[in-house]
């Protein structure tokens, strides 16, 4: 096995990860081993702003997938997918919100038996940080029909539940370190941080051997992202738009500190007087002679 080392384009940035699943055919190959389902029809529905390299305008990454998947029971799915490098205290309500909109969204149904129905979701997010209680690199939050025992049920999927409920499926990128025990740790091998070229944090160096020949196709169309220009520069803007967040966060969570230490302040000032009333009320006077007493 070979033991030299390729330089591929860091996919944990949005940029280089766009330009991988813009090609249909990988990213066809890339989801159906994320999911687990064989898809035989993919429809790319990007739903970022675009990012402005001028005015360092750049959002965070959402990229939306109407996926035709081969189920017995056939239909489609619709797989939102969510790339976040770092934590930020807003996270939760930011997915909830987007998720929330796709929900509402009027474009996310489908034709069948003549009627149009709700497109059922996956979530798939791709987190640069770890989670609290778990350290498994690839979590599924795969839902269950029981009945009011507790058992299993049995019957077929329902619509009215598939289009109200969803299943996700979380990585958490700082745990996939040296895991490549089934094909989607294997594939998420490419997003492996202890990897990242330490004098470039926009490209990783991985052995190709590494990856099974079928998963070549995205290994190749990374080394390709690396050498493109607009991706180096998109790479670049993250870079700084990242900072600014960090920045912000830290001023932020700074005066958040002082609010908390002056409202501390106040509480201790504030029992003070409250003990130093009922103090003097103790010797006979009333509650406004006391304040009265204490303020002259």
């Amino acid at each position: 096995m070979s033991t030299e080392s390729t330089r591929i384009a860091n996919p944990i940035y949005d940029g280089a990860f766009k330009y991988l699943l813009d090609d249909n055919r990988i990213a066809k190959l890339f989801l159906s081993t994320i999911i687990g389902e064989e898809i035989v029809e993919l429809t790319f529905r990007p739903t970022e702003h675009r990012t402005d390299i001028d005015h360092r305008n750049v959002t965070v990454f959402r990229m939306d997938f109407s996926a035709s998947i081969a189920l017995p029971s056939g239909g489609k799915k619709l797989v939102i997918l969510e790339i976040q490098k770092a934590k930020f205290a807003t996270d939760i309500m930011r997915f909830r919100k987007y998720l929330g909109s796709q929900y509402a969204s009027k474009d996310n149904v489908y034709e069948a038996g003549g009627r149009l129905r709700a497109l059922p979701i996956l979530s798939v997010y791709f987190l640069g940080h770890g989670l609290e209680h778990t350290h498994h690199p690839v979590i599924r939050v795969m839902r269950q029909y029981l009945d009011g025992m507790g058992q299993a049920l049995p019957e077929a999927r329902e619509e009215f539940i598939e289009s109200l409920t969803h299943d996700s499926i979380i990585v958490q990128i700082p745990h996939l370190t040296n895991r490549r025990q089934n094909d989607i740790e294997s594939l998420l091998g490419i997003f492996d941080q202890s990897q990242k070229d330490p004098k470039d944090a926009h490209s990783l160096s991985i052995r190709e051997d590494d990856y099974p020949e079928k998963f070549q196709p995205i290994i190749r169309r990374l080394i390709k992202a690396i050498s493109e220009p607009v991706v180096r520069e998109i790479m670049d803007v993250e870079d700084d738009y990242l900072e600014d967040l960090e920045d912000m966060e830290r001023t932020v969570a700074q005066l958040s500190s002082v609010i908390e230490q002056k409202e501390a302040v106040i509480e201790q000032k504030e029992a003070m007087l409250k003990n130093a009333i009922q103090s003097l009320v103790a010797t006979g006077l009333s509650e406004a002679e006391a304040l009265a007493k204490l303020v002259g």
